[in-house]
């Protein structure tokens, strides 16, 4: 029998969970595109950001407007980390800009949650590709690299399946595009309010992580934030000068000292609970930041660092929610590619990995429980795209 924790966690095999999620997932989808229509040359990252995180905030707050004690918001924090930036590069508002540039290789990352129930995704796109203008070299190489591996993930990441079979599907793909997986990098098991849960998938571990790191197989009625950053480089991250502004509370005790870390202490605890936020977000940002300095020694709140790549590296990433049922995985996050975009002298040429790539991934777009089905043909260039349609019929 299930002891009382497992009955009191709500899980996907109640619809009004897998509800919460395709809400927070199309919430997500649909700021993501909008931001990927601002990425020009001359624009600003952070006036980018700072535009995500206002529209997922009005977004998720439009949802349940007569339940007034649901929790809803951001989940992740609008990041935008261009070219060698691996992650996490989310200027808050007195921090340097980066204004980009043609042919700048941009990761957008980003999050929503209704009533806990957390949606994150990731895309990269280059500044200025077209199919007139098309993407070529090594940033051909690490965006192909890192979306065919994380098309596998969605072959992978099923019922009965293990962690280290995807580990190992994305080493071999980065591979095959002379690329490399960025180390110790993990994908989170997602539950209720926790956006980092005990099952996870880690990629290009060293021989120290492999050993501390455990082999855990997937089970239906999971949710996973599959995410895959894939580099030109050795593929290790180091940080820079940047300045961290992304934070989350952890679940550590310790009694602050000082006024200002009480007071920013109690504002996370109300406003973001256990989710990530963006010092930026804060309406008096000095005293946050003079706030979270003790939050942080203490280890009450830890940082998300800003990791880099070497320079002249380029690094790619693509994030997806999936939503583990018996009839299929629900893509609740994640837009496909136009692979007619991108030029590389490099595929994939495993077998075993061509075969994967080749199968269906029984993938149901959130659309397709909705009452208005509509069979829907996109024209693009994602393989995995088109058979996600052909699913889509079927059901």
């Amino acid at each position: 029998m299930a002891d009382d924790k497992e009955i009191q966690e709500q899980t996907i095999a109640d619809e009004q969970v897998v509800k919460k999620y395709k809400e927070a997932g199309e919430i997500v989808n649909r700021v993501l595109r909008q931001l990927i229509e601002l990425i020009k040359p001359g624009a600003s990252v952070k006036a980018i950001c700072e535009k995500g995180d206002r529209f997922l905030t009005t977004e998720t707050g439009n949802k349940y407007p007569n339940d007034k004690e649901m929790k809803k918001g951001i989940a992740f924090p609008t990041c935008m980390s261009v070219n060698n930036c691996i992650c996490h590069f989310s200027p808050s508002k007195n921090d340097p800009d980066l204004i980009l540039k043609e042919d700048d290789v941009v990761k957008i990352d980003l999050g929503a949650h209704i009533d806990g129930f957390i949606a994150v995704a990731a895309h990269t796109v280059v500044v200025g590709a077209s199919l007139e203008k098309k993407v070529k070299g090594r940033r051909a190489d690490v965006i192909l690299a890192a979306y065919n591996a994380a098309q596998a993930t969605l072959r992978l990441v099923k019922d009965g399946k293990g962690n280290y079979g995807v580990t190992e599907a994305v080493q071999k793909i980065a591979e095959s595009y002379n690329c490399k997986p960025i180390e110790g990098m993990l994908s989170h098991q997602l539950k209720q309010f926790k956006i980092d849960g005990e099952k996870t998938i880690i990629q290009n571990p060293t021989t120290a992580q492999k050993k501390e790191h455990e082999k855990v197989q997937f089970e239906n009625y999971e949710v996973y934030a599959m995410d895959v950053l894939i580099s030109t480089g050795e593929g290790s991250g180091k940080e820079l000068d940047t300045k961290v502004a992304i934070y989350k509370k952890t679940d550590v005790n310790y009694l602050l000292k000082l006024k200002a870390s009480k007071a920013f202490y109690a504002e996370v605890k109300k406003k973001y609970g256990n989710m990530p936020f963006n010092l930026r977000n804060f309406e008096e940002e000095a005293k946050a930041k003079m706030g979270v300095v003790e939050c942080v020694s203490h280890k009450l709140i830890e940082p998300f660092q800003v990791l880099y790549e070497k320079h002249n590296e380029f690094v790619a990433q693509f994030k997806s929610t999936l939503l583990l049922l018996p009839n299929g995985t629900v893509l609740a996050t994640g837009i496909p590619i136009d692979v007619n975009l991108y030029e590389s002298e490099y595929k994939v040429e495993d077998e075993e990995m061509v075969k994967l790539l080749a199968e269906n991934p029984n993938v149901i777009l959130p659309s397709t429980t909705s009452k208005n089905k509509k069979k829907k043909k996109k024209a693009s260039g994602s393989a995995g795209a088109d058979k996600e349609n052909d699913d889509e019929q079927k059901e």
